[in-house]
C-alpha cells in the first residue's frame, strides 16, 4: 500500500492519526481546521470516509462517528476508513445548518479554492479526502424541528450501492437523485459510491439513531472485508424495505398543532394525522394522508403556518404492516429494556 497524503500530512500503512486540516481562518486570525481521524491497515483494500455534520446543527452523526472510533473492538484489517465528524466546523460552533456566509455546504460543491468562506470548504474537502475513496458514508438528520426515522437514502439504479445500502441494515431505504452541488453528486462524479443516512433532528441526540447509524455502518465495514465479523450470536441479517415514492402532507391551515401519529406508525389513505386548533380551543381544520404508507419524517413544533409540511409518508410495494414490525424489532434489538424513541 502507497503512503496517503492529505494536506501535508502523510499516513502510512497500518498508522492510526488525527490530524487537523486547516480550511480557514476566523476574523481573529485563529485557524479553522477540519478534524479527521485515519485508520488504515497494513494490508490493501478499500477506502471509505465517514461524515458527519455537513450541515452544522445535525449533531447525531458526530456522536455516531465518536461511538464508533472509541470502539475497543474497532479494528481496521484492510483498506483505510477516514472519519470526519465535523465537517460543518463552523456551524457547529454556531449550532447553525449553514456557513458563516448563510451558504448551505451541501449545495457547495465541488467548490472553489478561491470561491466564497463554503466553496472553500467544500473544494478542500472534496479534493483532500473525498477523491480518495472508493466508498463514502454522509450522516444526516432532519432539519430544526424535525425529525427521520433512520432511513438510508442513495442512487438504487446503481447496483453496487444499492446493494450496500441493503447491507446497511435500517428498515427503511430510499431512492433518491443527486441534488445539484451536492457532496453526493460531487463524489458520484468521483466514481465514488455514497450512502447518506438520515435519522433523528437537528440539535438533538436521538439513541435510537446513534445505534442504529454505528450498526448500519460496522455492517458496511464488515461486508467490505474491512472489520471483522463479530463472533457474538448471529441475527438473521436484516431485509430492508425499498420505498416506491414518498411525499409530504401539508398544512391546511395555520394553527396549534395536536399530532395524532408517531414516526414509523403505518397510516392509511384518509387518516387524520394531526388537528390544528385556535388558541381559543376551536378545531381549525383536519391535516389527513393523501397516500398510504410509513411515517418516516414529522414536524415536531406545535405550531404550524399554512402551506408548511408536517408529515413524510413513503409507500412501498410490501405489506405496511410488515414493515412496522421491523422497525419495532429493530428498535427492540438496538434500545435498551423499557427505552422508546
Amino acid at each position: 500500500m502507497a503512503p496517503l497524503k492529505i494536506g501535508e500530512f502523510t499516513i502510512m500503512p497500518g498508522e492510526q492519526r488525527k490530524i487537523e486540516l486547516p480550511v480557514a481562518k476566523l476574523y481573529t486570525d485563529a485557524d479553522v481546521s477540519l478534524p479527521v481521524h485515519i485508520f488504515r491497515s497494513k494490508k490493501p483494500g478499500p477506502t471509505i470516509f465517514i461524515s458527519a455534520a455537513v450541515h452544522g446543527d445535525e449533531l447525531n452523526g458526530i456522536e455516531i462517528i465518536r461511538r464508533l472510533i472509541t470502539q475497543k473492538n474497532f479494528k481496521i484489517i484492510r483498506g483505510t476508513v477516514i472519519a470526519v465528524p465535523m465537517v460543518n466546523v463552523y456551524g457547529v460552533v454556531n449550532q447553525s445548518r449553514y456557513m458563516p456566509d448563510r451558504r448551505d455546504l451541501n449545495r457547495c460543491f465541488p467548490g472553489s479554492s478561491k470561491g466564497s468562506l463554503a466553496g472553500r470548504v467544500a473544494f478542500k474537502f472534496l479534493n483532500e479526502i473525498v477523491k480518495q475513496c472508493d466508498y463514502g458514508i454522509d450522516l444526516h438528520t432532519g432539519a430544526i424541528h424535525r425529525s427521520n426515522l433512520p432511513q438510508i437514502r442513495a442512487d438504487l439504479t446503481d447496483d453496487a450501492t444499492k446493494e450496500l445500502a441493503q447491507v446497511f441494515g435500517v428498515p427503511v431505504v430510499l431512492h433518491s437523485n443527486v441534488l445539484d452541488g451536492s457532496l453526493r453528486q460531487a463524489a458520484v462524479e468521483n466514481d465514488t459510491k455514497v450512502l447518506l443516512y438520515e435519522a433523528g433532528e437537528a440539535l438533538r441526540f436521538d439513541e435510537f439513531s446513534i445505534r442504529a447509524g454505528m450498526k448500519g455502518i460496522l455492517n458496511v465495514l464488515q461486508f467490505l472485508g474491512m472489520m471483522r465479523r463479530s463472533s457474538g450470536k448471529k441475527r438473521k441479517p436484516l431485509e430492508p424495505f425499498i420505498a416506491n415514492s414518498s411525499g409530504w402532507m401539508r398544512a391546511n391551515a395555520s394553527g396549534i398543532v395536536h399530532n395524532k401519529v408517531d414516526l414509523g406508525d403505518q397510516i392509511e389513505k384518509n387518516d387524520i394525522l394531526a388537528e390544528i386548533g385556535s388558541p381559543f380551543g376551536e378545531v381549525i381544520d383536519v391535516v389527513k394522508a393523501t397516500r398510504s404508507g410509513i411515517l418516516i419524517g414529522k414536524q415536531n413544533i406545535p405550531l404550524v403556518q399554512e402551506g408548511e409540511a408536517m408529515f413524510h409518508i413513503a409507500d412501498f410495494e410490501e405489506d405496511s404492516q410488515d414493515i412496522v414490525e421491523q422497525i419495532e424489532t429493530v428498535q427492540g434489538q438496538l434500545l435498551p429494556d423499557g427505552m422508546q424513541i
